[in-house]
């Protein structure tokens, strides 16, 4: 035999030798001779499975299966009689780490497919979603669908731009009116970190300043990451960057963009061709490399708290990605919550504010009516509005646009007896009656079903009236008062950006104010009394930043500017808007929760389901020593089904623990395999 033979019976020989030591998955396919165990975290969002598993990777993956990548993996198979597994469903994941070995003894299923060479998930990210699901009793794959938009081939095979690169230091601009602002921004430039909570000055400067404090941070190197409430405040201070960095600086990440541009954009930012993100809620956990700066912009705004499990807060996000990594915060708003107040109560953030004096040169002169004080002119009355209301009305609108903000949209949603103000309900489900158009008959707002001979309970009567009265019902009456005015509406079905700086009349619901050019000669907001009576915890401090809202987008009291508000003149809210003050009712606000114990002092969460479901989920719970629990009580919103809730409510620093402790009860729940749901929420934004 020829030494070529030899060689090759000897190769031959190893091959085999290493092909029987090496590992087989179930399917028979060879695994990767190099870290041939793929950890991944599977896209079941189901606590009991809030785990990394081990699957093999085929030798012809090797190369592509990296971690961050987006695999598709068999979960769930089974084991037939002759020892081998077959079946299970086909699930997304991301791979988290390669390993030579793996903690299970048994055969390793193999990666069905790599979706994507695209390392989407840094290490970074996943430890953020990890810190988020754990803070919020939720699963990691749940935090990753909030986290990493859904891949789109066409944009992923797009390439990305270079970086530019870092800006020149910005000058101070408006931030010269703060005292501490230009050593804000000074101390991002210089690469520092440092934490604020920024009561802005009223008027339209509050997108150029945050765009000065974002190009100050991308002079010093780093990225930045700005998050507000809606699209509307995010297109303001996506022009304002474009203004002063010029394009190919900063992205925007919004809902509106559609699922491609979205993940365009979202390429660009985890490529590191953009430094800086704007952006809605889901944009706090952009993946900007070398983070130096987060900006959350009117932290109050409900748009912040996300809908979808496990909840998180935008807030609350930024200032564990603050934390984590190093960066600097500027919580921002024309109103401070009492979650910002507690911030500067500890220390951990500085204030960044206007003197006195400064406050007064730039905000609305404010003046307080009741809905008691009707004018005797008829059309006054026809127009539902206050006699000084009506006034300011009527001679701001000489001089140019007039904002009326009306805490309801629609018609008339709320009606009561006109006799004895009962609330009018729904005899089949005693859900609220409402109009929903003019001379249309009542319907329930719960189960839809007509009301044609509607009769009150209490005392007989026939009569109603509109406890709130709603933006278009109150545009037809301004209409008819002001017959010479333009009159626009603007709300969740039609929200308007901007109007111009001519006399006209518009009505808007709370959150969706256009920006008028000049800005308003006045604002009317009415119905005050629905927002300070909502039974809520935060009832008040939503109230107060609702109405600085609109009011900062009136011209200054040296200009003309006046807002008329509808409301108890005595009301802590109310003298807070007068004195456009928003720091100090926070800091009482914060007072007071502190001698209930309530957030932010404590930590809460809330236990929502089937009364029975509620009792046995409590039951499981092991509770921090010294736990409270409130309740249960009918559940607000139940909408007619049984419903309850209970409050959990811990000292701080017990947080984690409170957190750790339901997602246990909630696992045992499932492997108990109880029936009924049960809604577990930390820091509930609705505390009744």
């Amino acid at each position: 035999m020829s030494s070529a033979d030899d060689t090759g019976e000897q190769l031959a020989f190893i091959r085999e030798t290493v092909r029987k030591a090496r590992p087989r998955t179930w399917r028979g396919a060879l695994p990767a001779e190099h870290l041939p165990v793929a950890r991944v975290v599977v896209d079941k969002g189901l606590l009991h499975l809030d785990q990394f598993f081990d699957y093999a990777v085929p030798a012809t993956m090797a190369e592509e299966a990296l971690p961050g990548v987006r695999v598709r993996v068999r979960f769930g198979a089974r084991v037939v009689a002759s020892g081998r597994r077959e079946g299970g469903e086909l699930h997304d994941g991301f791979i988290v780490e390669r390993r030579a070995d793996s903690d299970y003894k048994g055969p390793l299923a193999p990666l069905a497919q790599v979706l994507s060479p695209e390392q989407v998930l840094t290490p970074a990210l996943l430890r953020l979603c990890r810190t988020v699901a754990d803070r919020y009793a939720g699963s990691l794959a749940d935090v990753l669908q909030l986290a990493v938009p859904p891949r789109h081939a066409a944009a992923e095979a797009e390439p990305s731009p270079p970086p530019l690169p870092s800006p020149a230091a910005p000058e101070p601009g408006s931030w010269s009116r703060y005292p501490q602002g230009p050593d804000y921004l000074a101390a991002l430039t210089a690469g520092h970190a440092p934490r604020a909570v920024w009561t802005a000055l009223p008027g339209p400067t509050w997108p150029e300043e945050i765009a000065r404090a974002v190009a100050a941070t991308l002079a010093g190197g780093r990225g930045a990451l700005v998050v507000l409430p809606d699209g509307k405040a995010a297109a303001r201070v996506d022009a304002a960057l474009t203004a002063l960095l010029g394009p190919g600086r900063h992205t925007a990440l919004t809902a509106d963009l559609g699922p491609r541009e979205r993940y365009r954009h979202w390429l660009s930012v985890s490529r590191g061709s953009v430094r800086a993100v704007i952006g809605t809620r889901a944009a706090m956990f952009a993946p900007v490399r070398d983070l130096g700066l987060v900006v959350v912009w009117s932290d109050g705004d409900g748009n912040h708290s996300d809908p979808r499990a496990p909840h998180p807060h935008v807030r609350e996000v930024a200032l564990l990605r603050a934390a984590e990594e190093g960066a600097g915060v500027l919580l921002g708003g024309l109103s401070v919550t009492v979650e910002a107040a507690q911030l500067l109560r500890t220390g951990w953030a500085r204030p960044l504010a206007a003197e006195r004096e400064t406050v007064r040169a730039t905000a609305p002169r404010v003046r307080t009516v009741t809905d008691l004080d009707q004018a005797r002119d008829a059309a006054a009355q026809s127009a539902r509005l206050p006699g000084p209301a009506w006034e300011a009305a009527r001679e701001a609108l000489t001089r140019g646009p007039v904002l009326v903000q009306v805490p309801r949209r629609g018609y008339v949603p709320r009606l009561a007896c006109a006799r004895c103000r009962e609330p009018a309900r729904c005899r089949h489900c005693v859900g609220p009656l409402e109009a929903r158009s003019s001379g249309g008959v009542l319907e329930c707002a719960w189960c839809g079903q007509s009301e044609a001979q509607w009769h009150c309970g209490e005392c007989g009567s026939f009569r109603l009236r509109a406890q709130v009265v709603g933006a278009r019902r109150t545009a037809e009456e301004l209409g008819k008062a002001f017959p010479r005015v333009p009159v626009w509406t603007s709300g969740r079905d039609s929200v308007l950006p901007a109007v111009s700086g001519e006399p006209a009349l518009v009505i808007s619901t709370p959150g969706a104010e256009p920006v008028a050019e000049g800005g308003y000669a006045a604002a009317l907001l009415l119905d005050g009394w629905a927002l300070l009576g909502r039974p809520d915890l935060r009832a008040g401090e939503e109230a107060l930043r609702l109405w600085m809202a609109a009011a900062g987008l009136v011209r200054p009291a040296g200009e003309g500017g006046t807002v008329v508000v509808v409301a108890e003149p005595t009301a802590r809210p109310v003298q807070a808007l007068v004195r456009w003050d928003p720091a100090g009712h926070a800091a009482l606000e914060l007072q007071e929760r502190a001698q209930l114990h309530f957030p932010p002092v404590s930590r809460m969460a809330s236990v929502t389901g089937a009364p029975h479901a509620v009792a046995d989920l409590v039951s499981l719970i092991r509770l921090p020593e010294g736990t409270d629990v409130l309740g249960p009580v009918p559940a607000p919103g139940g909408r007619g089904e049984e419903l309850e809730r209970a409050l959990l409510r811990v000292a701080p620093g017990q947080g984690a623990a409170l957190a750790a402790a339901l997602k246990a009860a909630q696992i045992a729940r499932v492997a108990l395999r109880t029936p009924d749901p049960v809604k577990v929420r930390i820091d509930p934004p609705d505390i009744g």
